[in-house]
């Protein structure tokens, strides 16, 4: 069967072959011609090409349905989750014009999903019960310097009562000691009661440490005459008495310079099955651009972010109950950059690879380590090749989980940064004494790569652009599979569209991945013309999808417990080698900490698969997955959908 299979190709290659010579004598340099695009077509739409390389399609929606996608979750349906808010655009912003979408891949159906806020550059998860836990997102958008008219900034209010604590509510004024400026708050602000401090040698309490909280402020009227170039101690308007004589605030330089993003409380679940958003109590902290990593117990950390008044969340992480729907603070303190890669580790710690999106100091919480979120106690790792250049790396598991090994690919210089890297790196968690070594490297430094595990135990690694958003046209228009068990990459058919930042990959139940997004700031090479957000998807069809028939998976159960089994049927069973749970893929901002590929213990009688599901509730999550089996060739199944409870 193979010998014929292999006669079949090398006589398509053969015609293929005597079709271009033929063209090339009748006429050289209409071939030549021919040759730039339209022998491009026909060379990668011949079947021995798709086979060897895949294949990719742009699926573009009727105009009323399309949006800037920044985020993407498949749900448990099969349908995917395409939420832009508002889409990196200020108007839309301004206008509360705020999108959702949900697209049916298979069906080709689209359908708007009203959004209740901002969910523009919000932190997104898997919940064990289905739904798509999200938390996070927009509530003023940057001003860069030049456009802010209002000097303003932070401001830090001091409660030295150890008796109450004292709210301020929006529009509190602020006037300076020294310098006599007034400026105005924007939000309401809780301030703490101080803490009394024991001092254990004198049997008293010696002091108080005052309570603090944190607020936007700005002037009342615009100019360059209202800023501030020192720190000021302000007295605050309205007050009396006690609150008077102990409430107050302390505000550095106070300026016309750039505001970034705030974020905002606001949490959800959205549930796959009634297709409709569902409030959840808020987060204690506002967020722009958090991490949601789900933890040993199923509930869910939630890390980082800009908060309200455009600052960093200074460490201050916490916790959502999926069974009370409510959030609380972890014991201790831990910050990271924006969008921080965390994993869920096997031992129930959490590794950070380094990778992140941006925002923060960059010498603050950007070395890759093991976390344990009980006593916050946190290892290094070393090893890691161009350290300097994580952000926007991508980070992912690599197949299967039970191996433990992450690979950290490619990245780029901290913020605006014209340096990327060529570099990926391997780690093994189960290592005596882990540590990162270099893996094959990338053909160009690339920020923004997008990777999704495939069942057949390989990872595509797609996209991204070598400078900073796709500046100096230089997004990467190739694709390469790495191959786990030989540590090398091989190259595939190329991408027809540029990805860079704002984008991201799923794999789909049916074997195919899609991509979305991407949000260049400059439309040419001379970064003149400014770009316009891609809001085309581009399908890849790996190239197991291209032989001649694929293995069957079907009649079983919908739920396997840990440790438990569940028989398939199958009408290649005989040829099944491989089976793999994958949890499906919540996807942003080079940011996909759900995606992850289970091998099962499985067997095989007659039509019959027997799977087999781990015992590990740290290696397999509670949730929905979807079950691929593969065939001696590596072509797998469709998947069946299966819940974990």
């Amino acid at each position: 069967m193979k010998d014929q299979a292999g006669r079949r190709r090398a006589r398509r290659l053969a015609i293929g072959t005597a079709v271009v010579i033929a063209l090339a004598g009748m006429n050289g340099p209409w071939l030549y011609r021919f040759g730039t695009e339209r022998y491009h077509q026909y060379k990668i739409n011949k079947p021995e090409y798709k086979a060897e390389n895949g294949h990719w399609d742009i699926v573009e929606f009727p105009e009323e349905y399309r949006q800037d996608t920044i985020h993407a979750a498949l749900l448990h349906t099969g349908k995917v989750l395409l939420v832009a808010g508002s889409g990196n655009n200020q108007d839309n912003f301004d206008q509360k014009k705020f999108d959702t979408r949900i697209w049916d891949p298979v069906k080709g159906t689209i359908k708007k999903i009203p959004t209740p806020a901002d969910l523009f550059c919000t932190g997104h998860t898997q919940l064990a019960n289905g739904n798509l836990l999200i938390a996070g997102g927009t509530k003023r958008y940057e001003k860069l310097k030049g456009d802010v008219t209002k000097a303003g900034g932070l401001m830090i209010v001091h409660n030295e009562n150890p008796d109450k604590p004292i709210t301020l509510p929006a529009g509190t004024k602020f006037s300076g000691k020294t310098n006599g400026k007034t400026f105005v708050s924007k939000d309401p602000v809780l301030v703490p009661r101080a803490k009394k401090v024991f001092d254990p040698d004198t049997g008293v309490f010696q002091r108080n440490d005052p309570g603090l909280g944190r607020i936007y402020v700005e002037a009342q009227s615009s100019g360059s005459k209202y800023e501030t170039g020192t720190q000021d101690n302000y007295r605050i308007q309205g007050l009396t008495g006690v609150d008077a004589r102990n409430t107050y605030g302390i505000a550095q330089k106070l300026a016309l310079d750039k505001k970034d993003f705030q974020g905002i409380r606001d949490a959800y679940e959205f549930d796959p099955v009634a297709e409709r958003y569902i409030k959840v109590d808020p987060m204690n902290e506002a967020r722009w651009y958090p991490t949601l990593t789900t933890l040993s117990d199923g509930k869910v950390l939630s890390v980082s972010g800009l908060d309200d008044i455009g600052q960093l969340v200074p460490g201050k992480n916490e916790i959502f109950d999926p069974s009370t729907k409510k959030w609380s603070y972890t014991s201790k303190l831990r910050q990271f950059p924006t969008y921080p890669a965390l994993f869920l580790m096997q031992n129930g710690k959490v590794f950070y690879s380094g990778s992140n999106a941006g925002y923060g100091p960059d010498d603050v919480g950007r070395k890759p380590g093991v976390w344990d979120v009980g006593t916050n106690k946190f290892t290094k790792l070393p090893g890691l090749s161009d350290p300097g250049l994580l952000e926007t790396s991508g980070t992912v598991l690599l197949p299967p989980a039970q191996n433990e090994k992450f690979m950290v690919i490619g990245g780029g210089g901290v913020g605006e940064s014209k340096l990327s890297s060529r570099k990926t790196r391997l780690i093994d968690l189960k290592a005596k004494n882990p540590r990162f070594v270099d893996g094959p490297e990338l053909e160009k430094g690339t920020r923004y790569p997008q990777s999704s595990i495939l069942p057949d135990d390989t990872v595509l690694v797609s996209g991204g652009s070598e400078d900073y958003r796709g500046r100096g046209d230089s997004n990467i228009h190739q694709a390469r599979l790495y191959h786990p068990d030989s540590n090398s990459f091989t190259q595939v058919a190329d991408p027809l569209v540029g990805r860079n930042y704002h984008s991201g990959s799923l794999l789909l139940p049916d074997g195919r991945v899609m991509f979305f997004g991407s949000d260049s700031l400059y439309a040419d090479a001379a970064n003149t013309k400014p770009g316009k957000f891609e809001q085309r998807i581009e399908m890849y069809t790996p190239p197991y999808l291209y032989r001649d028939s694929r293995p069957t998976l079907g009649g079983g159960p919908r739920t396997i417990a840990r440790g438990a089994s569940g028989t398939f049927t199958s009408r290649h069973a005989s040829d099944i080698r491989k089976a793999r749970l994958i949890r499906p893929s919540a996807s942003t901002h080079v940011t996909d900490v759900d995606q992850r590929s289970i091998a099962l213990d499985f067997k095989t009688s007659g039509n019959k698969v027997t799977v087999t599901v781990p015992k590990s509730r740290n290696l397999v999550q509670s949730g929905w997955y979807m079950l691929f089996v593969d065939d001696g060739r590596g072509t797998p199944s469709k998947a069946q959908w299966v819940k974990v409870p």
